[in-house]
């Protein structure tokens, strides 16, 4: 399991960071993503930890903050060193009817840090993720509560999660111009069968060296090879949450290559598509989550699956995006200084 350095700090984290959003659901929306009780996320959390595994993500929202509080007693139950794991997470979604319950206003990002903490039962959370984009609130002013619970040591870190290039940017001007906490990550989703995240906001992090956390990899569990491009399995998760979108006519080929290379290497389809983010230079760390332990540790081997240049190729040629403006003018005028 490799280390890498998250965005533009001295904070290493994992290759690979388990995801919790399987943690505690019941009969709702995280319920169809996942169900699991202590005991089985508490196997979780121990096979990540001794595959290498130093990151782990999770939510406010999270099943109604339940994967928060089953996170936090399975590092207590598996006597976890506070300084070995670096957790993550996340405010912005409702938790609670009120206008002042969700967004990232100051108010609602003091409360809800406060509530994080105790749910995990930690005294500090290692990164802290506005998760989306608040329209209704300046970015200072998240920015400004953000550095406020920096400096009072409650948060160590901070980052983004599913904005706009533009924002992000505006965002670490901001930080910069008011010397508030710098932007560290950027938590967006990104697939093989999904890279419009190469168009803007690829570009935006090599250039301002923010880190990338991958959400859903396997883009919802169809690269895991149980899908096709003719349609949906009769089960699994996408047969009742089908998030998010794929483009299926040009899945289809796709994962039809993949699996011609996971038979030439003995691993699974699942393994090849993470590797293959792996293979990605903007890449930090990709998030996995997993209903069984089986499951985790199919995962957890594509940190050992390499693609040489021949595969990388195929798969590039089936996945790429098409070209759009400006891009294609930026390419033909950069031309000019290459």
């Amino acid at each position: 399991m490799r280390m890498r350095t998250l965005g533009h700090s001295g904070l290493f984290v994992s290759e690979l960071c388990l995801g919790t959003m399987t943690f505690g659901g019941s009969e709702d929306m995280w319920g169809q993503i996942g169900r699991l009780g202590q005991g089985d996320a508490d196997a979780l959390v121990k096979t990540a930890l001794d595959s290498g595994i130093n990151f782990i993500d999770t939510a406010n929202i999270y099943a109604g903050g339940q994967s928060e509080k089953i996170l936090g007693q399975s590092l207590k139950n598996l006597g976890v060193a506070r300084d070995d794991v670096v957790i993550a997470t996340k405010v912005m979604g409702p938790m609670g009817d009120g206008a002042n319950a969700r967004g990232a206003s100051r108010g609602h990002i003091l409360s809800q840090c406060k509530a994080s903490l105790e749910r995990l039962g930690l005294d500090h959370i290692d990164l802290y993720q506005i998760h989306g984009f608040d329209p209704a609130t300046p970015i200072v002013e998240t920015l400004e509560a953000l550095d406020t619970l920096v400096r009072q040591g409650y948060v160590r870190y901070i980052g983004l999660s599913n904005w706009a290039a533009w924002q992000v940017v505006k965002a670490v001007g901001i930080a910069e111009a008011r010397r508030l906490a710098p932007i560290l990550s950027l938590q967006a989703y990104y697939t093989i069968v999904g890279r419009d995240l190469e168009r803007e906001i690829a570009p935006m992090l090599r250039s301002e060296k923010i880190g990338l956390m991958v959400w859903s990899p396997l883009a919802g569990g169809y690269l895991s090879g149980k899908y096709d491009g003719e349609g949906i399995s009769a089960d699994g998760r996408r047969a009742t949450f089908d998030f998010p979108p794929v483009d299926r006519a040009r899945g289809g080929p796709l994962i039809a290559a993949m699996r011609a290379i996971a038979e030439t290497k003995g691993c699974s389809v699942a393994q090849v598509a993470l590797a293959w983010l792996l293979h990605q230079d903007v890449v930090t760390s990709v998030i996995v989550g997993a209903k069984r332990v089986d499951q985790l540790t199919d995962n957890i081997a594509a940190t050992k699956v390499r693609l040489d240049a021949d595969e990388l190729a195929t798969l590039e040629d089936l996945s790429r995006l098409p070209a759009e403006y400006p891009g294609w003018m930026l390419e033909r005028q950069g031309s000019y200084r290459s």
